[in-house]
């Protein structure tokens, strides 16, 4: 198997696209589409976002010092590119993609009511890393949409959703089920054998 050999670059792919809203009032509410993000801690949970500097958003979130991730899916793939390729000085986003701005619980930061999960987050520290700025950020609260949750089993079905994802510079949908974490090292269950008996 043969390799091309290229300049270091971003390569790390499938991402999630995300939607990231912003803003304090209502006036200054922004989305931007990144997907430069990500988990970079379980307790306490932290994630971040990557942002040029020259990004409408950018100034709002520093300002702020929060934001909220929103989850993206099929059904979204347009507003998120929009969202992505627009800026918020000439637009208003959440109006001009019929998207509803709801309020939060522990931020002023507005989640954006058509996403699956919304992910409130504070920032913690900005690191100024070239052409992007990373926020890390504090999870402070999770909402989640209870049409993909099984109150019986406990389990939030997400991929029912239909999330989306972005590979080098296209979306994609998420393919099928090929295994659960752990699944390399799982024991397979032995089936019992019926008993037989001649009474």
């Amino acid at each position: 198997m043969s390799k091309l050999l290229w300049k270091p670059g971003t390569m790390i792919y499938p991402l999630p696209a995300v939607m990231v809203s912003c803003g304090t009032d209502p006036s200054e509410y922004n989305i931007i589409t990144v997907s430069w993000t990500g988990t970079i801690c379980t307790d306490p949970a932290m994630c971040y976002i990557s942002i040029r500097p020259e990004r409408h958003s950018y100034n709002i979130i520093r300002k702020t010092g929060e934001f909220v991730i929103n989850l993206t899916t099929k059904p979204l793939a347009h507003a998120a590119d929009w969202c992505g390729v627009r800026s918020g000085s000439k637009h208003s986003k959440f109006k001009e993609m019929g998207l509803t701005p709801e309020t939060a619980t522990k931020i002023k930061a507005p989640l954006i009511k058509e996403s699956p999960v919304n992910i409130e987050c504070v920032v913690r520290e900005v690191k100024e890393l070239g052409s992007h700025h990373m926020f890390i950020s504090e999870v402070v609260a999770v909402h989640a949409d209870t049409r993909y949750y099984n109150e019986e089993t406990g389990v939030f079905r997400l991929h029912d959703a239909e999330p989306l994802c972005y590979v080098h510079g296209k979306y994609y949908e998420t393919g099928k089920l090929i295994g659960k974490f752990g699944f390399s090292v799982e024991k397979k269950k032995k089936k019992r054998k019926k008993n037989s008996s001649t009474g």
